[in-house]
């Protein structure tokens, strides 16, 4: 099956990683809900989510991926940390904006920058303790054919912070400590009762 995987990926590379990338980006606002305990689901926001994510982020992720690759090839450590760099002072500050505003505009928020300008900069210091370890691997070690699923599953976790943020915390990585210390003990609520 791996190998089927990979072959698909080789042949069709754009529509293979951007549509995992979006699921896996919208999964994280299914599991944020799931795990918030909602009564009912919020599939419109979900939608919104994944709309934002198929449009933009598996789409620009795609691309920037190959971009940073034709213009820093390799994996050595100085072109590593070249494409880091660039990455963290580029593209994560733009994902972030995108995030907010698009799903601002998709709900139909008349301010779609509220959001914006309340979280922008706590969640880009936040990804600044996720996204630099996660994209060196990325870099380092995974081919340019999977980078962009590779960074997909790191955004299933991110964006599960991303809609905790935007609906009930502050960006910061104390809401972020907040939510996953919050996943832990459900976890452990659930086999305490069911084992």
């Amino acid at each position: 099956m791996r190998k089927a995987f990979l072959r698909h990926v080789r042949r069709f590379p754009w529509v293979t990683n951007v549509t995992l990338y979006g699921c896996l980006f919208a999964g994280g606002d299914f599991v944020h809900q799931w795990f918030s305990r909602r009564e009912k689901m919020d599939w419109s926001h979900t939608r919104n989510v994944a709309v934002v994510a198929f449009s933009f982020h598996g789409n620009f992720n795609f691309f920037w991926m190959r971009f940073l690759e034709r213009r820093f090839p390799g994996n050595s450590a100085r072109m590593v940390m070249r494409k880091l760099f660039l990455d963290q002072t580029t593209a994560a500050p733009l994902a972030t904006s995108v995030f907010y505003t698009g799903v601002s505009f998709l709900e139909g928020k008349e301010d779609i920058l509220e959001d914006w300008r309340e979280k922008f900069l706590n969640t880009y210091k936040t990804g600044l303790m996720f996204w630099p370890f996660m994209q060196f691997l990325n870099f380092a070690l995974v081919p340019l054919y999977v980078r962009t699923t590779f960074t997909g599953c790191c955004a299933f976790v991110w964006a599960t912070f991303l809609c905790f943020s935007r609906q009930s915390g502050d960006g910061t990585a104390a809401a972020a400590l907040c939510l996953y210390v919050y996943i832990i003990d459900l976890h452990f609520s659930y086999v305490k009762y069911h084992v």
